[in-house]
């Protein structure tokens, strides 16, 4: 068993503060026995920069003072130590960089982030490479920082290059991270995650009033969101802090506790079919789909399909397994607008027929209200899978699955709408905690530098969700095509196009 620590703080403009607040946390953390320290992201200075040689002038350096005391923390604990920093390289480039320090306070790996969120774009470089999986002590380990976590590229490489760690470090005021975008990675990948959030403002004291007018944002919703967490491999969250304050959390894990599952879920992965991940973007060239799509999920025969046409659904999903054939289907929904996607995935309409399929590796079908991707059986449990669906843009995915684990109903199958845009339509057999199917409707209210249309709520990235109970025959909702083409979660950052495609490689192979 190993114990781990989560610490959340806040940090300012101020370096020397920022480091002793940074060395303060980590004695508190080690104080409580822990053998692996997890720091959030920008520790060395508030992410906030007047232009790019300031970002630089202010960044950390290898051997600096602030490095090297931390360095030291680490030696004093015999603790590893995991934080985030800007980091000026020698190169030229100035990144968002996620140093480990082993308990001789010897560096022991970086990882330069990916994916860089909104203002980052304008003071940061990206990553030239894809960050190691470091064996120690405590065991095999993966580094990503916040935004690398609301996609799911980066933390799948890990996993697949034989990671049973994953560090977060992060500078969020988002509240889904916690909620979602954490814990999914630890689930979907089989591995631990440890994550470490600010809070406090995020943004300069003086520019809190001028930046959330800007963004429509009320000034309490830019402070670091904290709930800082340690996640086992099944997505159950085992340890986590305060929505504000400081605080450090600790559990004993089992970094070994990860390899059996995370062998078995990834074995089911089909690299083949991945290529156009690791290829560069194109952008989207489809039009907007409809700003409106009835759906309907039918848990029963054909007269219950016949009601959900009749009633006005254009899509009705029937659940993997469902034993009402193509035939069977299509009549039931004669003389009716209504498409059918069966349990099995095939689609058609009521004339019996499937639209032609656009050819590749998620093949598209184009209807009156927009266009369709089909994800069954067990090729649900992969985000690959949807990512292909978004590269090919899909406005709605249809998923005939029944779901084998909660993490997939409570987590999974949310975060493929989220990290795509796309619109979700799940239908399953009875599946665990009551809970059958889902429909996950791409929201209006997404990007950060537009107007929203309601309040914000703190949540950036997460689909509107209608349930799908065991006990439901047919569940009526609608979802929103035309909102898979916004993929700007902020301004320079697009949830599909941003993918760090040229780092991806490890997605084509076998899991290690």
């Amino acid at each position: 068993m190993v114990r781990v620590a989560a610490v959340q703080f806040e940090a300012g403009q101020d370096v020397a503060a920022n480091l002793a607040t940074s060395l303060r946390m980590i004695g508190e953390a080690a104080g409580r026995g822990a053998e692996l320290i997890v720091l959030p992201e920008f520790c060395n200075h508030l992410s906030w920069y007047e232009s790019r040689e300031h970002a630089r002038a202010m960044a950390c350096r290898h051997g600096d003072p602030f490095l090297t005391a931390v360095a030291g923390a680490a030696r004093r604990h015999r603790a590893h130590v995991k934080i985030g920093v800007t980091l000026a390289r020698d190169d030229g480039r100035t990144t968002g960089a996620s140093l480990l320090y082993g308990p001789g306070g010897e560096l022991l790996g970086e990882a330069d982030k990916q994916i860089l969120m909104g203002a980052e774009n304008d003071h940061l470089d990206p990553a030239t490479a894809p960050g190691p999986v470091v064996d120690t002590a405590a065991g095999r380990v993966g580094m990503y920082a916040c935004m690398e976590g609301v996609i799911n590229e980066v933390t799948r490489g890990l996993a697949v290059r034989g990671a049973q760690i994953l560090l977060n470090s992060l500078n969020s005021f988002a509240t889904d991270e916690a909620s979602l975008h954490v814990p999914v990675r630890a689930a979907e990948n089989k591995v631990w995650v440890v994550a470490a959030n600010k809070v406090g403002p995020l943004i300069p004291a003086d520019r809190l009033a001028q930046v959330g007018a800007g963004l429509g944002v009320p000034v309490g919703w830019l402070h670091g969101a904290g709930e800082s967490q340690i996640v086992a491999p099944d997505g159950t969250v085992v340890a986590r802090a305060p929505r504000t304050g400081e605080a450090v959390v600790v559990a004993d894990i089992d970094p070994a506790a990860a390899d059996a599952g995370r062998a078995r879920l990834l074995a089911t992965r089909r690299p083949a079919r991945y290529a156009a991940i690791t290829r560069p973007p194109r952008g989207r060239t489809a039009p907007p789909g409809a700003a409106v799509l009835p759906v309907a999920v039918v848990r029963a025969g054909a007269p219950a399909v016949r009601r959900a046409a009749r009633d006005g659904a254009l899509l009705i999903v029937l659940p993997e397994g469902s034993p009402l054939s193509a035939a069977e289907a299509s009549a039931a929904v004669r003389d009716t607008p209504a498409h059918v996607v069966t349990g099995t995935g095939a689609l058609v309409n009521a004339t019996g027929e499937a639209p032609a399929a656009e050819a590749g590796p998620c093949p598209i079908h184009r209807l009156p209200w927009g266009r369709l991707a089909i994800v069954a059986g067990a090729d649900a449990r992969h985000p690959e899978e949807f990512r292909l669906a978004a590269l090919a843009d899909a406005d709605v995915v249809a998923v005939p699955y029944t779901a084998r684990e909660p993490w997939e109903l409570r987590l999974g199958l949310l975060e493929r709408a989220a990290e795509n845009r796309l619109n979700l339509v799940v239908a399953g057999q009875d599946g665990p905690d009551g809970v059958a199917g889902l429909v996950l409707a791409a929201p209006r209210d997404f990007t950060l530098w537009t107007a929203w249309e309601g309040p914000f709520t703190g949540r950036i990235s997460h689909p509107v969700v209608t349930t799908v109970k065991n006990a439901d025959e047919v569940a009526h909702a609608v979802v929103w095509p035309e909102q898979a083409v916004n993929r700007h979660v902020s301004r320079g950052t697009d949830l599909v196009d941003g993918r760090p495609w040229h780092l991806s490689g490890a997605l084509l192979g076998q899991a290690g």
